[in-house]
């Protein structure tokens, strides 16, 4: 890396050699080999009412999948994945299956290792992905009910799969170019490899029965009052679309970032070398955005990546793996201490102070101790908020999201949200899946109940 030391400060772009950025930014996670997935699945006890199973936001029938597997039927296996998780190929990339089906494998209780189940289902997946053959489910017939489906991220994705399967016409709006939500424009490319967002995507429309409309926004282009008149339901899965502040002054400043934007320019990126990074940069937060952050930084050539959390680790969102991934690449992580001030000269970030922080009575607060941190590059990762002006005053919130039943239902007849928009929710992609396929099927009652004849 000996283009670092040419740079000492500011952003830039090219910190590595080219070739660097293909190993920096290749799989962080190799798929199993077949001999290898052949012996994991073998390590399954196939448990009746298996608790992995019923770990599974999505519900995956696990152990049917994993016996397939060890069976050699990667076809078999893919189709169980899938029939319970349209995204299981990407929730098996990013979910945190270490605090969920892994975490509830009986295996834990003799061996202190669960079977790789997130592995396994990206085995079988991958497999069914290379050689999909004939189409794994078939249409329903047509039923003549159009729904619109705003959004799509995880939640209207499974959601548009869901009914078009039911033989609904599905219209999909997405604001963005692109398909996907976070799955293509949220997650650390080395997560996500192969364009697989978008071949994944590309199966699911293969279905039939769903149109895409790309570059139309809600409240600019379309309005939930126009799709209520045009379509016999509509779902939203709008995600979340603010970022929350510092808490302090953000100058306008060369360096200070939103997390999200950046992680989104990295994915979209053809050429990673063109893109510009601080040498010393700073992460504030303490979730999955905030490690994919601070590792891709790390990874584009910045030479001292921070994060800084407010409380401890324990209360970080991101799970213990992902805390000791970003530990792994080089990412310090620094607890206890909240923004004070961010330094910036000429109009460039130099450096951010802090205060440090503890719990007293249960409250956090500041001790009155202070230290600085030295960066040319900030990025705020202290999460996102729903913006409800798009929809306007018509649905009820709850918490500042939409609320709703457990179906998905909101407070406007003939209208559903899922994801991340919706309130309660962990902000997991597999959560977000399982709102869009019990939205689905509410959507798909509601519309089935036949009409009264009025005397």
């Amino acid at each position: 890396m000996d283009t670092l030391t040419s740079r000492a400060c500011g952003v830039h772009a090219a910190r590595l050699n080219l070739a660097d950025y293909a190993v920096n930014f290749s799989d962080a996670h190799p798929p199993l080999t077949r001999p290898q997935a052949l012996i994991e699945a073998e390590r399954c006890y196939y448990c009746h009412d298996a608790p992995c199973a019923t770990a599974c936001p999505t519900g995956i029938d696990i152990p049917s999948f994993v016996h397939r597997i060890a069976q050699d039927n990667n076809r078999g296996a893919a189709r169980a994945i899938l029939e319970a998780n349209p995204l299981g190929g990407m929730c098996a990339r990013v979910c945190p299956t270490e605090v969920l089906c892994e975490q509830a494998c009986v295996r834990n209780t003799n061996e202190d290792k669960p079977v790789e189940i997130g592995l396994l289902q990206r085995y079988a997946t991958d497999a069914f992905f290379a050689r999909p053959g004939a189409p794994l489910f078939q249409r329903e017939a047509p039923t003549g009910k159009r729904v619109a489906v705003v959004g799509a991220g995880p939640a209207g994705l499974a959601c548009a799969h869901g009914l078009a399967l039911r033989g609904h016409d599905v219209v999909l709006f997405e604001s963005r170019p692109k398909l996907g939500g976070l799955n293509e424009y949220g997650l650390a490319s080395y997560k996500t490899t192969d364009d697989f967002a978008q071949k994944e995507v590309a199966w699911l429309l293969s279905v039939g029965g769903i149109e895409v409309r790309t570059g139309q926004q809600l409240g600019r282009d379309i309005t939930l009052d126009g799709l209520m008149a045009g379509f016999d339901a509509v779902f939203l899965g709008l995600g979340l679309q603010g970022v929350n502040a510092l808490g302090i002054a953000e100058p306008t400043a060369t360096g200070l970032r939103n997390a999200v934007d950046f992680i989104a320019e990295l994915r979209q990126s053809t050429d990673l070398s063109t893109l510009s990074v601080g040498r010393r940069v700073l992460v504030i937060g303490g979730g999955m955005t905030a490690v994919d952050a601070a590792v891709q930084s790390r990874k584009l050539g910045a030479e001292d990546v921070t994060i800084v959390y407010r409380r401890g680790a324990e209360a970080m969102s991101a799970s213990r793996v992902e805390q000791q991934w970003a530990q792994t690449n080089g990412v310090t992580i620094r607890h206890w201490a909240a923004p004070q001030e961010l330094l910036c000269e000429g109009g460039a970030v130099k450096g951010m102070r802090f205060a440090a922080t503890a719990l007293r009575d249960g409250k956090l607060v500041e001790t009155g101790e202070t230290f600085t941190l030295e960066a040319d590059m900030v990025l705020k990762a202290i999460g996102q908020t729903y913006v409800a002006e798009p929809v306007g005053k018509a649905i009820a919130l709850q918490g500042g999201r939409i609320a709703t039943d457990t179906a998905g239902r909101t407070s406007l007849a003939r209208v559903w949200a899922g994801g991340d928009c919706r309130a309660g929710g962990r902000d997991l992609t597999v959560e977000a899946v399982e709102h869009g396929k019990l939205a689905a099927l509410s959507i798909h009652e509601a519309l089935s109940v036949p009409v009264a004849l009025v005397a």
